[in-house]
This record gives C-alpha cells, sequence and structure tokens, in this order.
C-alpha cells in the first residue's frame, strides 16, 4: 500500500512539473502585458499609449494594462521599466524626454541609462509640441508680442512642463538662451496637471505635445504662439515654427515608442514589434492619431535604438548651451 502510495505521489508530482513545464514554454505573450507611462494620466503620451494597448493588445491576444508612473521628468517609470524581468510583459513608453534630454539634464543622477537598460521594439509617433499661453493672463497674441512682454519683465511670466529635465523643459531653456528672456519655470509630474493649471491660469503659459494640447486651443481656452517641428502643422496652419519666428536652432518635435528591458529574448521583441506595426496600420488607429496632430513612424527596433542615440547626442548639446540642470 505504502509503495502504491509512492507511486501515485510521485506520478503526481511529475504531471505538475509537466504542467508547469508546459505552461512556461507557451508562445509570447500568454499573459497580460504592462505598459509603463512615466507620466501623469491625460498628457499625449498617455494618450497614444491606451491607444497602443487597445490595438496592441488585439494583435497580441492578450490585454495590455496601462501603468501610470510619474515623477522627475518620466524617470521613475523609466527606471522601474529598466529593472523589471526581461521576459516582455513589462513594457515603457520612451520619449525625448526619458531618452534625450533626462540623461542630459540629470547626468550621473540618472538611475537608468537610456541605451544599455533597454531593448527598442518601435518608435510609433513624432509629434510637435506647442507654446501657447492662458489668453486670461498673457494679452500677446503673437510670439513677437510675448516676447517684448517677456524681456521688459524679466521673471514675471510662468510656464509649466511635465517636470524637469523633461523635452519641454530643455526646449525652452534653450528658447530663452537663444532669445535671451527669462521665463519662470514650474515643473509638474506630468503633462495633465501642467495642462490643468495653464487652463486654470496658475501658470501663463505651457509647453505640451500637441495631441494634448488642441483641443483646448480649439476651444480658445489657450493661445498657441509656436510649434516646434520641422514645417506649420495642419492642425494648426496660422501659427508659426521656431524656425520662421527666427530660432531654427530648436529643431522638430518629440517622439514616443515602446522600450522593453534589456535582456529581453529578440524573438519576443520581434513579436511585440510585429503586433504593434500592423496595430499602427489599422485605418482606426491612423485616423485617431491623425486627429491628434501626430505623425506615425512606426519601424524596426535597430532603427528606434538609433533615433535614441541621435536624441541623446542632440540634448546634451541643448543642455550644455542652456546649462539645464536638475533641480
Amino acid at each position: 500500500m505504502q509503495t502504491r502510495t509512492l507511486l501515485k505521489a510521485a506520478a503526481c508530482a511529475a504531471a505538475l512539473l509537466a504542467l508547469g513545464t508546459a505552461s512556461a514554454g507557451q508562445p509570447f505573450p500568454n499573459a497580460t502585458i504592462k505598459l509603463v507611462v512615466p507620466f501623469a494620466p491625460g498628457g499625449s503620451t498617455d494618450i497614444a499609449a491606451r491607444m497602443l494597448a487597445e490595438f496592441g493588445g488585439r494583435e497580441l491576444g492578450q490585454p495590455i494594462v496601462v501603468d501610470n508612473k510619474a515623477g522627475a521628468g518620466g524617470s521613475v517609470g523609466m527606471e522601474y521599466v529598466a529593472k523589471a524581468k526581461p521576459d516582455g510583459y513589462t513594457l515603457g513608453m520612451a520619449t525625448v524626454s526619458t531618452h534625450g534630454a533626462n540623461p542630459a539634464v540629470y547626468g550621473s543622477r540618472l538611475k537608468y541609462d537610456p541605451v544599455k537598460d533597454f531593448a527598442p521594439v518601435t518608435n510609433v509617433a513624432t509629434t510637435p509640441s506647442v507654446f501657447a499661453v492662458n489668453p486670461n493672463k498673457v494679452p500677446a497674441k503673437t510670439m513677437q508680442e510675448f516676447l517684448a512682454a517677456a524681456k521688459a519683465n524679466p521673471g514675471k511670466y510662468s510656464f509649466g512642463t511635465p517636470g524637469t529635465g523633461s523635452l519641454g523643459h530643455a526646449n525652452i531653456e534653450h528658447f530663452m538662451a537663444l532669445a535671451h528672456v527669462k521665463l519662470l519655470h514650474v515643473p509638474y509630474k506630468g503633462g495633465g496637471q501642467a495642462m490643468n493649471d495653464a487652463l486654470a491660469g496658475q501658470v501663463d503659459a505651457i509647453t505640451d505635445n500637441l495631441p494634448s494640447a488642441l483641443p483646448h486651443i480649439k476651444a480658445g481656452k489657450l493661445r498657441a504662439l509656436a510649434v516646434l517641428s520641422e514645417k506649420r502643422s495642419p492642425a494648426l496652419p496660422d501659427v508659426p515654427t521656431y524656425g520662421e519666428l527666427g530660432f531654427p536652432q530648436m529643431g522638430g518635435g518629440g517622439w514616443f515608442g515602446v522600450v522593453a528591458p534589456a535582456g529581453t529574448p529578440p524573438e519576443v521583441v520581434a513579436k511585440l514589434n510585429a503586433a504593434f506595426l500592423k496595430a499602427m496600420k489599422n485605418p482606426e488607429f491612423q485616423k485617431k492619431m491623425d486627429d491628434l496632430g501626430a505623425t506615425l513612424i512606426p519601424g524596426t527596433p535597430a532603427e528606434f535604438g538609433q533615433q535614441i542615440q541621435q536624441a541623446i547626442a542632440r540634448y546634451h548639446k541643448v543642455a550644455e548651451m542652456a546649462n539645464t540642470k536638475a533641480e
């Protein structure tokens, strides 16, 4: 009896082990995927991430859940992704802030390496950023008028950004250096919070990605004075670019894409890339992004890696010129 009992127990243990092995060997993905947005809800990166989660989840056959982890211009969320298990079930929304401006602004204080700690999956979209003022606080109707008022009153006018070291912060510090003006920087934990205070008049101006700012501009709650892009946005055809205003050094707009922790298996990265690229070909996805004023720029992991390297090089130069350091 004891022998039979031991044999049955051994058989059960072997069956459970086999079941566990089969589960572990199931094709990726076989569980929910977490997509970390390193900013508070409501900003452009968050909007794009939720669309990507919806359409990408359909292609992968598993739900993708957006997890907002804001702080330090996106650094908190990216540090979390960098330290996550490299199995494809934790991804992050990388931006020019997290993988360009932050490395330049924070330097050795940054707790992740924008290249070594991540496996690029694909870039998603590029979007202009816009400098806009609260029309109830700022009478200027053009950037020229705003600059004249700012020069006459150094430090009087404030601008909100998604955080110290964010793309918005680095860009406006760069602009202040070029235009020889002094504005008061007010950092937030995400674009959504900065936008709320700009709309409420707690700050005079805001620099934000066009997708999240556009509805408020169209509603007359904000007045756009300049867009950061190579050419004027079709969504705001009457608003000049920084280049047209005499500041071509400001360059183009930002981007956001998907990264995984370094060490994620190449076949998993390839499957994620294929799914997200297919999602971005969906006409409904394309229309929604177009309505937001964003331009899709899907590509290979290698191409995205090159874009990250370019952003790092650019913003190190910007930080040196504007003397931008984390507070």
